[in-house]
């Protein structure tokens, strides 16, 4: 295997269009959108004129095996700012390959050249390839945060938006 990591380019829309298809049927999910869609919507979010996030690709030789998808908060600790990590996913025939470890490493790396204070992920309950790896990496998790998501954003601005 010839290892490399190396940030995304609007040329590898497909690639990762066909890995967030893959990452939705690993969490037993399905694309909203449909692929086309799916592919203008990579490319104005990775390459558009306010990109959102940002990519890195594992490679073995040409072939795409894994992404980490990334952006960055502020503020962090302070006035410091953080690299959040949103996505980290190496096909199932590539685990165990160090590919996830490449591709953490290059992300502090990458977050250590920025000036990061930390980098934070989350991870799903229950996910326990993800907790050992995370494990073997010497991390964590931080019990004093929960997570919240709101997905009907329409409703809950209008719930919002009326006096209480």
């Amino acid at each position: 295997m010839t290892l490399s990591i190396a940030p995304a380019t609007p040329a590898d829309v497909a690639a990762i269009v066909d890995l967030l298809a893959e990452i939705d049927r690993y969490y037993g999910g399905s694309a909203p959108e449909t692929p086309d869609d799916r592919a203008a919507l990579t490319a104005r979010m990775l390459f558009g004129e306010r990109p959102a996030a940002y990519v890195l690709l594992a490679r073995d030789d040409a072939a795409v095996i894994g992404m980490a998808a990334y952006s960055y908060l502020w503020p962090a600790a302070g006035a410091t700012h953080s690299l959040f990590l949103k996505e980290l996913y190496v096909r199932d025939n590539h685990r165990q390959t160090g590919a996830g470890r490449a591709l953490m490493s290059r992300l502090a790396e990458i977050a250590d050249d920025a000036g990061c204070s930390r980098i934070e992920w989350t991870a799903d309950h229950g996910n326990e390839p993800a907790e050992q790896f995370y494990q073997a990496l010497g991390v964590t998790p931080d019990p004093s945060k929960p997570f919240y998501r709101v997905e009907d954003i329409t409703a809950r601005r209008q719930a919002w938006a009326k006096p209480s």
